[in-house]
């Protein structure tokens, strides 16, 4: 892997623009594809995610709860791949992946950077029996965690998830028909 990443730059129809070095797509707050990832397993008849506590040291968000994992695709790769290569690197599962949407955001953070990412969301169902090992560079903790027990911790500390959680797992929710 180069020791400079870069990501690719889209406009908000995901029709790719080119691409520019990673901290400063964050510096300038230019718009580029990005993915979460949403592991989900079915236990005693409840759905429960796999969440990811971010290393409290990332350039951005460190210490908060996220999705099970995200990153930025490389040019040419596709997503879903993409996907399932960082859930490999960052928490060592081999899982296949689809994709259930996309939405744009952005927010800037008060060390300079901004994220303005068109997040596309993917799922996979966890396989039993896989290890899961964090990359400690990328993950302090991991936790599984009800569909219900989410939903009200968005609702009563929303401020210990990262900001594009909470509409990532909207989409999650209504793929998996889980608010139906």
């Amino acid at each position: 892997m180069n020791a400079v990443e870069h990501v690719v730059l889209v406009d908000e129809n995901d029709q790719i623009l080119g691409t520019e070095e990673k901290m400063k797509a964050h510096e300038l707050a230019l718009l580029h594809r990005a993915f979460s990832v949403f592991i989900y397993r079915k236990e005693a008849g409840t759905v429960e995610i796999l969440l990811q506590q971010r290393y409290a040291k990332k350039y951005h968000c460190g210490g908060l709860w996220t999705n099970t994992c995200c990153s930025h695709p490389r040019l040419d790769e596709e997503i879903t791949l993409a996907g399932r290569r960082r859930l490999k690197e960052e928490m060592s599962l081999d899982i296949p992946l689809r994709r259930v949407g996309s939405f744009v955001y952005k927010i800037s953070f008060s060390n300079g950077l901004t994220e303005h990412e068109l997040d596309h969301v993917l799922v996979g169902e966890y396989l039993p029996n896989q290890s899961i090992i964090l990359d400690p560079l990328e993950a302090e903790a991991y936790r599984w965690a009800t569909v219900e027990n989410i939903i009200q911790e968005l609702s009563i500390n929303a401020e210990h998830y990262t900001p594009w959680f909470k509409p990532a797992f909207q989409l999650i929710l209504e793929d998996l028909c889980l608010n139906c």
